[in-house]
């Protein structure tokens, strides 16, 4: 950009502030989501997600299984016993083996089958 366009541009940023154009905007004051955390890879797509309110049911199924392993913890601590930890587990990575099987649509899997046993101790010291 030429400092002509940067001097054209800061004028009618200048003239939308005078006419009150930035008065009210949702989040004014108040501090950037996520600042101060580390950028994930995939931070655009989760960002476009959020703002259009598209839900985990529109994602390519890569990115189905990566939010799904993301909200892991949270999922397993809402059941209440080891078996049903372990039905969990299991379903889910029935999922992921499908998808490194077969053809996917999206991008390819960043990760692999989960340990059931790893996750089922992790989920019995959450509770301790």
């Amino acid at each position: 950009m030429s400092d002509r366009q940067a001097r054209g541009v800061d004028r009618q940023i200048q003239e939308a502030e005078a006419r009150g154009e930035f008065k009210n905007l949702p989040g004014a004051g108040k501090p950037l989501p996520g600042i101060g955390q580390p950028l994930r890879e995939d931070w655009w797509l989760h960002q476009q997600a959020t703002r259009e309110n598209i839900g985990l049911d529109a994602l390519p199924t890569a990115l189905k299984l990566a939010k799904e392993i993301e909200q892991l913890p949270d999922t397993l601590d809402a059941l209440q016993d080891e078996a049903a930890v372990r039905e969990a587990l299991e379903a889910l990575n029935v999922r992921i083996r499908k998808a490194l099987i077969g053809p996917i649509d999206g991008p390819p899997l960043r990760f692999g089958l989960r340990d059931v046993d790893d996750e089922v101790r992790a989920w019995r010291e959450r509770r301790a």
